[in-house]
């Protein structure tokens, strides 16, 4: 089993403790259409419970994809809808995923699906806990042709019997080509060894996190937001409002996706100015 990075540790333990809060938001540095219809294909298909809508990647090894949350969770089942179930000529066309790893906070589940459509039940026992999981799909049953995407419909994850993500929350996963940019967890500090997480969820709201690397007491923040145009503007509590700006890295830099995250106000002299999409 891999081991996770030091920055995805700090980031949970600075997590209250366990809670059946919904997913807030799913990235993935790279899928299907990314830049021609972003809106079709992307990684928030997986959690809004329907089978009009699915996630698609390409390549032999797609980018992984990482959901989270606002609290840390313990999902003790799954239920996976493999493959594009659009349609029926949608799901013959592309592969389906077969073989997926599932990772939480220091620990991965691998597990197989069959070859159907529908949503199919993968039990964890010992279950998963995080703030953030990691979707990886090792394996595929074949498309029509050997490039062919491989998809997955829908992805639900469950805690003692309650489903945490489903059709009610299609409109709020919905795709918002300002907004996409900027979700998820954003990391600030030394690269390699952050301690502090910046992370947007979709449902207006934000959180931030310093985890000292010194072992001084760890802090949280949290607080809404406002989109305006292509810039956020955080309301943090007792502290005023703090500006966010995303700014796209270079395909040089290394990155598809992501970038930074510019802070401008009060809060930004604690917090710190830059946060980037990877420890």
């Amino acid at each position: 089993m891999r081991r996770l990075p030091l920055a995805f540790l700090l980031l949970a333990s600075a997590a209250p403790a366990a809670s059946n809060s919904p997913p807030g938001y799913a990235q993935a540095a790279d899928y299907l259409e990314r830049d021609s219809r972003p809106e079709r294909y992307a990684p928030s298909n997986l959690l809004d419970g329907r089978d009009t809508t699915a996630w698609c990647a390409a390549g032999d090894t797609p980018a992984p994809v990482t959901i989270g949350f606002k609290d840390v969770v313990t999902v003790d089942e799954v239920r996976i809808y493999t493959g594009d179930g659009t349609d029926k000529a949608a799901y013959k066309a592309h592969a389906r995923a077969r073989k997926l790893t599932l990772t939480g906070l220091d620990t991965a589940r691998s597990f197989k699906v069959e070859d159907k459509r529908g949503l199919q039940s993968v039990p964890l026992n010992p279950p998963l806990s995080g703030n953030r999981f990691t979707l990886e799909v090792v394996e595929r049953f074949p498309g029509a042709d050997d490039q062919a995407p491989v998809c997955v419909t829908d992805l639900v994850f469950y805690s003692g019997g309650k489903a945490l993500n489903g059709t009610w929350l299609a409109q709020r996963m919905k795709y918002d080509a300002r907004l996409a940019p900027m979700l998820g967890t954003w990391f600030g500090g030394l690269e390699g060894a952050p301690d502090r997480f910046l992370s947007i969820f979709t449902d207006g709201t934000f959180r931030f996190a310093h985890e000292p690397l010194e072992g001084a007491e760890p802090t949280t923040v949290t607080g809404s937001y406002t989109l305006s145009g292509t810039r956020l503007t955080l309301d943090v509590p007792k502290q005023g409002k703090a500006t966010v700006r995303w700014v796209r890295a270079s395909e040089e830099e290394g990155a598809r996706t992501g970038g930074t995250l510019e802070l401008e106000g009060a809060p930004a002299e604690s917090w710190g100015r830059v946060f980037r999409d990877r420890p």
